[in-house]
């Protein structure tokens, strides 16, 4: 490799940190991080999971989604509740100030989503999701 800015290494990190400086400045006035909204998201569409399934979904560890919960609970978006069959497990729900947030959170990153893609042809900006997606797949 002759320069830096030809290593995916580089080039994913910079797109990476543009991207992520926004979205934190779009969610801050709401008082959510971008993964705390990632894993909002994840309970939006469907509650009552357990910390086990919220970290598989979002590929973070158990301690990475322990204290991402630590702080949205007591931030008052979300709730553990015993889980009814299993007494050592817990189970996630978002309380009504958490339900309160996804329309304004949402409308935050729809907007970024729009303002990064428009750069690109449509056809161009659904080729780079889904080759994003591939990259950032788990390893097999």
């Amino acid at each position: 490799m002759e320069r830096i800015e030809d290593c995916i290494s580089f080039l994913l990190g910079k797109a990476y940190q543009r991207v992520h400086q926004a979205a934190k400045r779009r969610l801050a006035p709401h008082g959510v991080t971008p993964v705390q909204y990632a894993l909002l998201r994840v309970l939006w569409e469907r509650e009552g999971q357990s910390g086990a399934e919220l970290g598989e979904r979002l590929q973070l560890d158990s301690a990475t989604i322990t204290g991402i919960l630590d702080r949205l609970e007591r931030a008052a978006l979300v709730e553990r509740r015993a889980d009814p069959t299993d007494r050592r497990a817990q189970r996630i729900f978002v309380t009504a100030r958490g339900r309160a947030l996804q329309g304004p959170l949402d409308r935050e990153m729809d907007d970024l989503n729009v303002e990064f893609l428009a750069a690109l042809a449509p056809a161009d900006a659904a080729r780079l999701r889904a080759q994003l997606a591939l990259l950032g797949r788990p390893g097999e």
